[in-house]
């Protein structure tokens, strides 16, 4: 069924002298199947007579002190510096975030500080811009008062100045008058009656 074989065997498989078909390849992997389950069978029943996995005589000792001595190397040459760093890495992050709190503190404090000096400079320099208004507004109504006072004496001087300039010129017309009137009276009614 398989063809023809050559006489030549390795380990037990017969190697074919033609090309396979696929059914020849077929019965191969069947057979390769057929020898991998008889070998595990064959290595099972070796392992179940040498005593299996876990055997209890001198190899348990040995093994359990090469794991006590894996665990002391490990805790020496890994965990122990591990342990260190990590104890150090956070001993740095609490001294830096003890550290950077202070300063916030500080900051906050500082900014209070300022806002409280910036608060009363405002207050003063408001006072010194009311106090400068105040001033000024004084000055101004001063200024005003005595322009309006010295408008006045300006006035009443000026008054007077009419006042005496209209006496003037009334009395400047009443002499005028006088005169003319004497003139008219003397053309109408003579001189000597008018003298009398």
């Amino acid at each position: 069924m398989l063809g023809k074989f050559t006489a030549t065997h390795t380990q037990g498989i017969p190697i074919p002298s033609e090309e396979l078909t696929f059914f020849k390849l077929w019965d191969l992997k069947i057979m390769m199947t057929y020898w991998t389950i008889l070998l595990a069978v064959e290595t099972a029943e070796t392992a179940a007579k040498e005593g299996g996995l876990f055997d209890f005589d001198a190899t348990l000792p040995l093994m359990a002190l090469q794991f006590i001595l894996l665990v002391v190397v490990l805790n020496a040459v890994f965990y122990k510096p591990l342990s260190k760093s990590i104890d150090d890495r956070d001993d740095y992050v609490r001294k830096n975030l003890l550290e950077a709190r202070e300063r916030l503190s500080k900051a906050e404090n500082l900014a209070k500080q300022y806002e409280q000096e910036l608060a009363e400079t405002r207050r003063k320099s408001q006072a010194t811009i009311a106090a400068a208004q105040a001033d000024a507004q004084k000055i101004a109504t001063q200024k005003m008062q005595e322009a309006l006072s010295e408008a006045q004496v300006q006035r009443e001087q000026a008054q007077k100045e009419i006042e005496q300039q209209k006496a003037e010129a009334l009395a400047s017309l009443e002499q005028e008058v006088d005169s003319l009137s004497r003139q008219i009276l003397e053309k109408l009614l003579g001189a000597e009656l008018v003298n009398r």
